[in-house]
């Protein structure tokens, strides 16, 4: 029986070694470097590596802007930051507490992790289910993950760490508590997943599509020099804000034609995809999910019970 288990370890041996992420740094400011996340869907061939994380060199040791999703993968980008900085991690900020942003928090523990108290009380209530339903999608890469909540609670204003000086944001267009940091030394903009860029972005716990648009403007106003979306390519331009806006537009007109036309949702769910937003990652399989989500609200709103005056 002894030699049956070893022989049964040694054959799971490779496959525990190929669940390793592979993370890339990439430069983009004076002390700044971004984990670019891919942008398709979770999978297990990409262990849930979907989204865009930070590090920053603040000169009193590392600034690091969400986590990723596993412990896994939290314990991956720690290594990564010693190896590309040589500095301590002092601080880390969430954005939001969907879980390919925050997973990776057990790898975090011994410093503070910051987050807006909105982001709290969701991960609090909806963390265990999303981590469960992180295994299903990814599987092995999510071994030995637990949610772990933010320590302390940060509000939108100020914070200097070394010698940057960050102005942080709160938003609400997302998941109701978003934020936004802006590195007001390098002129970087983290945006968290208020800005998607040739990615369809998500809308689970969106409070509305004007909200959001209203988020994009407040953040395009600010002195930005780059923009990190939540997920998708890092620019320089306005690109990711027109995109988003058309976007957001495109989505809006099709709940409201729906309702005109006295269309259910499976007629939504078969709507044309634009040719503009034909080489966008995931539109079609985004836009299933966003009628599912956002298309009885507005026939809340259009169609109100006749039982009531």
């Amino acid at each position: 029986m002894r030699f049956l288990l070893i022989a049964l370890a040694c054959l799971c041996l490779p496959a525990l070694a190929d669940l390793q992420y592979h993370l890339q740094p990439r430069q983009i400011a004076e002390g700044t470097w971004v984990v670019e996340g891919s942008t398709d869907n979770f999978a297990k061939d990409n262990g849930g590596a979907i989204v865009n994380v930070a590090f920053i060199d603040t000169g009193d040791g590392v600034l690091v802007i969400d986590t990723g999703p596993s412990k896994r993968y939290g314990e991956a980008l720690r290594a990564l930051i010693q190896q590309t900085t040589g500095k301590p991690v002092k601080r880390v900020l969430l954005t939001h507490h969907h879980p390919d942003h925050v997973l990776g928090n057990q790898a975090f523990t011994d410093v503070p992790i910051g987050a807006l108290a909105g982001t709290t009380k969701l991960l609090k209530e909806q963390g265990n289910a999303m981590a469960e339903n992180m295994y299903r999608l990814v599987g092995d890469w999510m071994r030995g993950t637990e949610v772990v909540l933010p320590s302390e609670t940060v509000a939108p204003g100020e914070l200097t760490m070394g010698s940057h000086r960050f102005r942080l944001v709160g938003l609400r267009g997302h998941t109701g508590a978003d934020l936004a940091i802006l590195d007001e030394t390098t002129g970087v903009l983290f945006a968290g997943d208020i800005v998607f860029y040739q990615r369809a972005l998500t809308t689970p716990n969106s409070p509305g599509l004007d909200v959001w648009l209203a988020d994009l403007d407040t953040l395009q106003q600010l002195p930005w020099k780059q923009i990190v979306p939540g997920h998708g390519p890092i620019a320089s331009d306005a690109g990711p804000f027109a995109q988003m806006r058309d976007y957001l537009g495109w989505l809006d007109s099709v709940m409201r034609d729906g309702i005109a036309h006295g269309a259910d949702m499976n007629d939504l769910l078969r709507t044309s995809i634009p040719e503009r937003f034909a080489s966008v990652s995931l539109t079609r399989y985004e836009l299933i999910r966003s009628v599912s989500h956002l298309y009885p609200r507005y026939e809340q709103q259009a169609l109100p019970r006749v039982d009531e005056p």
